[in-house]
């Protein structure tokens, strides 16, 4: 394998995964014209055709995605909170297509035909493909968790949990606020989305409010008994916003069984609350593709092998992203790019109908409780026996009691981590000028 690859494959994987695959690789000095197809433009399937095309160039790889600009769930709270500007979460697919070869289809997939191997797209253009990626995203469970809360109901009480026009509604029903409201978090069941975002929200939102209406509130509803960085974001919050930030778990009552929109009623186990902004996050399942094909179980979300990602119920088809079932690895951006780079491995070995190798993956999550106030949480994972496991010791949270200076350090670290990401995912057009966490 010629040293250039052996490096790529190094800083894909680290340093701790890194030497574990080389020993397999000699297969990538052969080429193949065999066709991928990779649905979803997000951190998981731009990546993993990134990575397709830079592991096997001759590989002819297809990405498909409808829109042709991707907005970012992370750092959207911090927009929200007018922090950051919304056009610095846009990214486009530019890079892919002029830096790889990789083949951009602006177009939505409808079906998978997995005995003829065919994608169809909802313009009536049929893809083939030897080996199909699906990282399609969450969708909402509309109307069911909570009772009332379908898509007309999110335009009032906007959910704002993928990326695009839900963080402006919800940022400009913050700003049109009265200074005295309440603004209601709603946090679904677990599994969702980026476990800790619900409370990066809480505390940016609170942050908004203590500078331009001090008198209102931010009252946090979980659905869980506990939650990502629960001491982290408590010491936040009583250090930052102790007369301002509420929080009912559901064993105080948290649970939001129904919502009102029309009259901004919150139905709780503890009773009916009023709120003034109402952010209300819906139980999540894996996105339509794979629930309309096949690929998901009675849980909602798709069961993969945990080595290769290629689903368990659809042969030659993977599913990285939120909608897998990943073991012990939370649904994220972090973990999608991680996944991709490990579903594009796997890939191209079976591909060569050779055994892939057992790569480590990795997690991690800045969240801001304010623009000067950062911290974090990092997990290693391996594939042991059949599962990804966390590695213990590998990864941790950032300290308690730490100084004001390590957690100016960390939220610096959170806009450096956003920027890396991106870059990695989707090119030279990801960077943006940050306004200086310590101006703020």
């Amino acid at each position: 394998m010629n040293p250039g690859r052996r490096e790529m494959i190094r800083l894909m994987l680290g340093a701790a995964g890194g030497a574990a695959v080389l020993g397999g690789c000699k297969r990538y000095l052969r080429r193949s014209r065999a066709r991928v197809v990779v649905v979803g433009g997000g951190y998981g399937g731009a990546a993993c055709a990134k990575y397709l095309k830079q592991l096997e160039p001759a590989l002819q790889v297809t990405l498909v995605e409808p829109k042709k600009r991707f907005v970012t769930c992370p750092f959207s709270n911090a927009a929200m909170a007018g922090l950051v500007p919304y056009k610095s979460l846009i990214r486009t697919y530019g890079f892919l297509k002029k830096d790889y070869g990789i083949d951009i289809v602006h177009a939505r997939a409808d079906r998978i035909d997995a005995d003829k191997k065919t994608l169809l797209l909802e313009n009536g253009v049929r893809l083939a493909y030897d080996r199909l990626v699906v990282s399609p995203g969450i969708s909402m469970l509309w109307n069911e968790s909570p009772d009332g809360y379908d898509m007309e109901a999110a335009e009032i009480m906007p959910h704002a949990w993928t990326g695009g026009p839900q963080t402006r509604i919800l940022g400009q029903k913050l700003r049109n606020m009265s200074n005295g409201g309440v603004v209601v978090i709603s946090v679904p069941p677990a599994p969702f989305r980026c476990p800790p975002g619900p409370y990066e929200r809480a505390s940016l939102m609170a942050y908004y409010l203590k500078t331009h209406k001090p008198r209102s509130k931010v009252l946090i509803l979980n659905a869980n008994t506990h939650f990502s960085k629960e001491d982290l974001f408590m010491e936040a919050w009583q250090e930052l916003y102790a007369d301002m930030i509420e929080y009912l778990p559901i064993t105080n009552g948290g649970l939001v069984t129904a919502v009102t929109p029309a009259r901004g009623l919150v139905h709780t186990d503890a009773g009916q609350i009023h709120a003034d902004v109402a952010n209300i996050i819906p139980s999540q399942v894996a996105g339509a593709l794979a629930r309309d094909n096949g690929l998901t179980d009675e849980s909602g979300w798709c069961p993969v092998d945990h080595q290769t990602f290629e689903s368990t119920l659809v042969p030659d088809v993977h599913v990285i992203g939120d909608s897998c079932l990943a073991g012990a690895m939370p649904k994220s951006a972090s973990s999608a790019n991680s996944q991709a780079k490990a579903c594009s491995l796997a890939l191209v070995s079976l591909l060569y109908n050779e055994d892939p190798v057992a790569p480590v993956y990795h997690n991690t999550c800045y969240s801001l409780a304010a623009p000067d106030y950062g911290f974090s949480i990092n997990g290693m994972y391996r594939y042991h026996d059949r599962r990804i496991t966390l590695i213990q010791k590998a990864g941790g949270l950032s300290p308690l009691k730490a100084s004001r200076e390590f957690r100016r350090r960390e939220a610096r670290y959170a806009h450096d981590w956003y920027d890396s990401i991106n870059m990695d995912t989707f090119g030279g057009n990801a960077t943006v000028t940050w306004p200086s966490a310590d101006s703020e």
